[in-house]
């Protein structure tokens, strides 16, 4: 099978909100900072905007199993911008890469699961401890993407044999 985008996901720059949850777009430009009209406020006030955290990329499958353990994510909820179908998130791994048509997108850094997520209403304060455990190491990967590009659709993804599907 071929790795697809199943939603493209951005969140613009809201005052008095965090970044989540990101919601979906149809059509998007992707740039070395990250996809257009998506605010990271982590990344661009604590990291000084690393472009190693540009994009960030979360699997349908971790979402399936998450759901099928009692908590109701949608695609964007966790901060992602491209949630992809057909592709086993259990065998990514840093330095793995992807094409999405003329962008290539390289595994530069786990994202950790932080406190933001006790914004989504099925968390609260009450529920943060056992989220955020339940999300370390599956809650995402960032991208630092490598050169300008078209504008991206739910589109084919064209990614390294090694870990499609």
């Amino acid at each position: 099978m071929t790795t697809t985008i199943f939603k493209i996901n951005v969140k613009p720059d809201t005052p008095g909100e965090v970044g989540l949850p990101k919601i979906p777009v149809e059509k998007v430009m992707i740039s070395k900072w990250g996809l257009d009209g998506d605010y990271n406020r982590f990344r661009k006030q604590k990291k000084k905007n690393d472009a190693d955290m540009a994009v960030m990329i979360l699997s349908i499958d971790v979402l399936d199993a998450l759901n099928n353990e009692g908590w109701p994510v949608k695609p964007g909820d966790l901060g992602e911008n491209l949630t992809l179908s057909n592709i086993d998130y259990s065998i990514i791994k840093i330095g793995d890469r992807i094409n999405i048509g003329e962008v290539s997108l390289e595994i530069s850094l786990i994202c950790d699961p932080c406190t933001n997520l006790n914004n989504l209403p099925y968390v609260g304060k009450e529920k943060s401890t056992s989220f955020i455990k339940t999300l370390m190491k599956r809650r995402g990967w960032y991208f630092p993407p490598t050169c300008p590009a078209p504008p991206v659709t739910n589109a084919v993804l064209i990614c390294a044999p090694c870990y499609c599907s």
